[in-house]
């Protein structure tokens, strides 16, 4: 079993500490099937709870043996876990993500990242002793929410449009980015976990580093090398705003590993931003941030 310590990555420091709000279609669910198209979700929800995903199929005997052991222990933590069933078979996209070279296959996520866990059917001991571990280590990275089962049937409350982001807005219109950062970082001073302000800051951030860029040129310094670090964060910008996400996010995760710690930093700033510009749900966003994790670890 790989050790959640070393797998699992310290959150993203913010000034606030409340947990991250529990996706409205996934509240009061403790065990659920998951496909390519909607796992997005219960990255959000690892942010609050943590998500334990089980990769199976339907002819696979120890996923039999083991499935009944992962519902019974995830239940009886009464929503301080949530159970994920995802079958192999039917979500490719996944199986490749999580790197599901036998099955079953037991990942965590935590906090929006993932830790591998174990491989196999395991007695309801050793089961047991790896949820506590996961638990564990949650607390350790501020994770520490309850679903609460009662939640299942609300319906979100919908927030008026604050002071600052119609500030921000106005000034976007108007081109004004530098005065459309300030607004929306004295939205995220007065509301840490205002997540549009985060995505707006984002988005504001992209534009201000697109002003005057000569993509032409850019284009050509990244096509003339691999390693190009300044010429690939410019193009995969270009990319995102002109629609071609997914290559943006193959451009800079292809580079990667092949640049010095230094770059590798910048890359991965930059593709947190920009995960934020297109939006984590985005099933384009689940992708690329699976493969970074992958690439961290």
């Amino acid at each position: 079993m790989t050790s959640l310590n070393d797998s699992v990555m310290p959150p993203t420091p913010t000034t606030g500490s409340a947990p991250a709000p529990v996706p409205t279609s996934v509240a009061g669910q403790l065990i659920v099937d998951a496909t390519d198209a909607t796992f997005a979700q219960y990255i959000e929800l690892s942010k609050t709870v943590p998500v334990i995903v089980d990769l199976w199929a339907t002819w696979c005997e120890p996923c039999k043996q083991l499935s009944p052991i992962l519902e019974r222990v995830v239940t009886e933590y009464a929503g301080r876990l949530v159970l994920v069933k995802v079958d192999v078979d039917a979500n490719p996209q996944l199986s490749q993500a999580f790197q599901a070279q036998s099955i079953p296959t037991i990942v965590a996520l935590i906090g929006g990242k993932t830790a591998p866990l174990f491989q196999g059917a395991l007695p309801e001991a050793q089961v047991r002793e790896v949820l506590a571990q996961v638990l564990s280590v949650a607390a350790e990275n501020g994770v520490t929410g309850t679903l609460d089962a009662s939640l299942a049937g609300d319906a979100p409350v919908e927030e008026p449009l604050s002071a600052e982001h119609q500030e921000a807005f106005d000034a976007i219109e108007r081109g004004d980015y530098a005065a459309a950062t300030a607004a929306y970082q004295k939205a995220l001073t007065n509301n840490p976990q205002d997540a549009l302000a985060e995505a707006g800051l984002a988005q504001v951030g992209l534009l201000t580093r697109l002003a005057g860029t000569d993509a032409d040129a850019s284009r050509a310094a990244a096509a003339a090398s691999a390693t190009d670090t300044a010429a690939a964060l410019v193009v995969a910008d270009l990319d995102v705003v002109g629609g071609h996400v997914e290559d943006a996010f193959d451009r800079l995760l292809t580079m990667f590993p092949l640049v010095d710690d230094e770059a590798k930093n910048e890359i991965r700033l930059r593709l947190l931003e920009l995960f934020a510009v297109v939006g984590a749900t985005d099933p384009r966003v689940v992708s690329a941030r699976l493969r970074l994790t992958n690439l961290l670890f």
